[in-house]
């Protein structure tokens, strides 16, 4: 096999990178050696790695800077409408190598550094990831952004600056051991404060009723102090802004008290208000009603809504004159998306603002915060839903909680107006769940005052509506809609997979960048030889370069021959990481049960983290790296079947991993992942998936068409039918199945931990006697699917077929199409293709 190109050489020869032009390449090592000096103060005799890594950030940075601030003029002149994307997450991973794809400069880049004896690789690896998110949640809010500014929306993303990110994963004698992110150690090229910019946020105090309206009083002041980063479009010369705001103490700080502790105790406590945004909580798809996220919440909720104001109220660029007053313009200016309800706090507090501050009657205010918010749900799982409170509430936020009683009374009267008499209805749809410890349901506050809804996949809207929203759907069906997520094809194909990318390109031309559509017309080289050789040559060099990575990084040699097996996701029993180990279990069983036998080789790699919280998934996690332990040393076996977990799984690691994939383990029980996302990512990038017909799964076997996806498992309707019917009985299917008895024995009697027999006896009694995802349900059709997969495996040409239908039916899947159906459906915004003139360019 002929040695891959290096990446030096292969960029220099793709296109989709953008052109190394002479002037370019010795402008960029001149503005490199000027940061090197007068940024970072060192000289090459000194400078590390880190340095260089600087450097270059800082000059990749300059770039973006002219575009950046002829963007926000543009908008100051245009006046568009803004749409405020407010998340609690935003997982953005790193940010070098984008910025260069999405501004063209990646090859002058290159050679730049070539020249200057550098090597680009080693100094991409210095930058650490953003990791300000949990998984899909925060990284769809990354893509988002990322296809609103390709898109031309006038948009800002909003958010926390946590000091500590998600945390690093260590695996430790097989256990998951949480290490702090301190991501900002080294400082963070592409972030710039601006403290001109510092917002007072208000918490606990009380309430006072005067003839002149409702004033809060007695209140706690916390500054939140924004960091913007940019968000280039691409190759559009369009620059958004990403706003985190970060808090801090006010200099009076518990020193107007003057307690009892005095000066220096008061100082010190400074860091009690600074808590706020200290760390991510590690949480995915699971509530913990802990004060400090709820302050969390209001945190960023409070601090963005006094900037959309500002900047509704405020006229030309630059300047801080107050021209615009008519509160009912809001909705024509200003669309808010609340991504999921860890942002719902905006409604009371848009609510306060135009009532309190802005002095507006009630009917008028509400109807302007309906128009003007809409409201995105991600998931149906009961235990993620959130759910505060009320003396919570009370306690932090007194004057929401009287603004959530009245929207809930008038509301309740609303319903009851249209289902007079139906009093089991009202207490469904309330806001307000009675019981022994009353609580605000945040999903009812925003289905309730939002003007649009959606779920995220198709048939996780319809699911919505069936259940969880069915009510509010009977009285309020226009408000309900879907938006099946996206992925942005500049960073989950350009970057990560520029050897795939250019041989798409090479048939199709480089349009499908910014139209994934287009992708449709490979269907026509379906059948070109020479074209499925070079699919098949990609994967290839993508695999040896994932294994080499395994290698140096995690000290694993892998046979780059075998098939690579992924279920990279956070751990959690839906997602059923378990049903992955029964086959892993199941197939190890056969090879040993029949070691002559011609086995089709599989390297089966499974990443994730696990909340620090959440005990079964840290058990799930031991269960496979003891797997690994058995399977890996076991001579029998050889190079056949390896078992691997992967560490640290980030964005990062994704970007590696992801094109290396030939099987993507899409294998959640019907029903339960909203959407995913990741599975968009492995088809995008050439690996089939083997998958239940659950979330975005669905979508994405239309597009392929069915018989190329590896569709396996009960439907929603047979989950459904079974919890109605005779209900799942974990032992029916165990004293029936020969293969899964054995494979449970194995795990219950200490085959897989002999120095702890019972290690997992948890697991086995979870799985025997209280699973809600049903995983032996599934079994038999699982094992029988992957057999499939292996038959169609030792037939490289008409995988790569299936490849192909798989990659050219990916057009559906870009954000860049998820945006423009918010814009056009939900924020009353139009999406365009438009350049912006550059910075050297004049102003029409």
């Amino acid at each position: 096999m002929s040695k891959p190109l290096s990446d030096h050489d292969r960029k220099k020869q793709i296109s989709v990178r953008g052109l190394a032009g002479v002037e370019n390449v010795a402008e960029l090592k001149v503005a490199f050696n000027r940061h090197l000096h007068f940024t970072l103060v060192k000289d090459r005799n000194v400078a590390t790695k880190r340095d260089y890594y600087f450097a270059l950030a800082n000059t990749v940075r300059d770039h973006l800077v002219g575009r950046w601030i002829r963007t926000q003029q543009h908008y100051y002149e245009k006046d568009p409408k803004r749409v405020y994307y407010i998340s609690l997450e935003f997982y953005m991973g790193r940010t070098l190598q984008n910025t260069m794809v999405n501004l063209a400069l990646e090859n002058a880049c290159d050679e730049a550094i070539y020249q200057l004896g550098l090597d680009m690789e080693e100094l991409e690896d210095m930058e650490e990831d953003a990791g300000l998110g949990n998984g899909g949640l925060g990284r769809l809010a990354a893509c988002f952004l990322d296809s609103m500014a390709s898109l031309g929306l006038a948009a800002y993303g909003y958010g926390i600056r946590y000091e500590f990110g998600i945390f690093n994963q260590k695996i430790v004698n097989g256990w998951q051991v949480e290490e702090a992110d301190d991501w900002l150690r080294y400082g963070n090229p592409w972030e710039k404060s601006r403290p001109e910019y510092m917002r007072p946020v208000k918490f606990y105090g009380r309430t006072e009723h005067t003839p002149d309206g409702v004033k809060w009083v007695d209140t706690q002041v916390v500054l939140a102090l924004p960091y913007d980063t940019p968000i280039p479009g691409y190759r559009n010369n369009i620059v958004n802004t990403m706003r985190l705001w970060s808090a801090k103490a006010p200099c009076d700080f518990n020193l107007k008290d003057f307690n009892v502790g005095g000066y220096i105790q008061a100082v010190l406590d400074r860091n009690l208000c600074e808590n706020i945004s200290r760390v991510l909580y590690p949480n995915d798809n699971f509530f913990e009603g802990k004060e400090l996220r709820l302050k969390q919440e209001y945190f960023v909720v409070a601090a963005t809504l006094q900037d959309i104001v500002r900047r509704f109220k405020a006229s030309k660029f630059g300047s801080r004159e107050i021209v615009r007053t008519d509160f009912a313009q809001l909705p024509n200016k200003v669309a808010i998306q609340l991504n999921d309800t860890h942002p719902a706090m905006a409604i009371p507090e848009l609510m306060r603002v135009l009532v309190d501050e802005e002095k507006l009657d009630w009917d008028k205010a509400w109807d302007v915060c309906v128009r003007t918010c809409a409201y995105t749900n991600h998931t149906v799982l009961p235990e993620a839903l959130e759910r505060w409170p009320l003396d919570l509430f009370h306690h932090l936020l007194p004057r929401h909680l009287e603004i959530i009683f009245e929207i809930n009374r008038r509301f309740l009267q609303y319903v009851a107006s249209k289902f007079p008499g139906d009093n089991d209805r009202l207490r469904r749809m309330s806001l307000i769940e009675e019981g022994g410890c009353k609580k605000v349901n945040m999903a009812h506050l925003c289905i309730v005052g939002s003007h649009a809804v959606n779920g995220v996949a198709r048939i996780h809207s319809e699911i919505l509506i069936a259940t969880l929203f069915k009510d509010f759907y009977e009285l309020d069906p226009h408000k309900f809609q879907n938006k099946t997520n996206g992925i942005t094809p500049r960073r989950w194909l350009v970057m990560c997979n520029p050897g795939l990318a250019e041989v798409i390109a090479d048939k199709i031309g480089e349009d499908f960048v910014r139209d994934l559509d287009q992708l449709k017309k490979l269907l026509k080289f379906i059948d070109d030889d020479a074209f499925i050789r070079d699919i098949a040559k990609v994967k290839q060099e993508n695999k040896l370069k994932f294994a080499v990575h395994l290698e140096e990084h995690y000290k694993v040699k892998i046979n780059p021959q075998s098939m690579f097996d992924f279920q990279v996701k956070r751990i959690h029993e839906y997602k059923r990481q378990l049903l992955n180990c029964l086959h892993m279990i199941t197939y190890y069983n056969r090879i040993k049960k029949e070691p002559n036998k011609h086995w089709t080789p599989r390297t089966i790699m499974v990443g994730g983290k696990a909340a620090p919280g959440y005990h079964t998934a840290k058990m799930i996690i031991r269960l496979i790296t003891a797997i690994g332990e058995v399977v890996n040393h076991d001579p029998v076996i050889g190079d056949r079947l390896k078992v691997i977990f992967l560490e640290n799984y980030r964005v990062t690691l994704a970007e590696k991993a992801i094109p290396s994939a030939d099987l993507s383990e899409q294998i959640s029980t019907a029903g339960t992942e909203a959407s995913g996302t990741g599975n968009m990512k492995f088809m995008l990038n050439g690996a089939l998936t083997i998958g239940t017909m659950d979330g975005a799964n669905v979508e994405m076997a239309e597009e392929a068409g069915e018989k190329n996806l590896f569709i396996f498992g009960m439907r929603v309707e047979d989950v459904d039918a079974m919890d109605a019917g005779k209900g799942y009985h974990a032992s029916e299917y165990y004293n029936r199945i020969p293969e899964l008895k054995q494979a449970m024995d194995q795990i219950a009697g200490g085959f897989f931990s002999p120095k702890q027999p019972d290690l997992f006896k948890e697991l086995v009694d979870l799985l025997m006697h209280h699973d809600r995802f049903k995983v032996f349900a599934d079994y038999e059709a699982y094992i029988k699917c992957q057999d499939k997969v292996n038959e169609l495996y030792k037939k490289p040409k008409e995988w790569t077929k299936m490849v192909i239908h798989n990659i050219a039916g990916c057009g559906k899947f870009s954000s860049d199409r998820t945006i423009a159906q918010y814009a056009r459906e939900i924020w009353g915004m139009e999406p365009s293709l438009e350049k912006i003139p550059a910075p050297d360019e004049q102003l029409k």
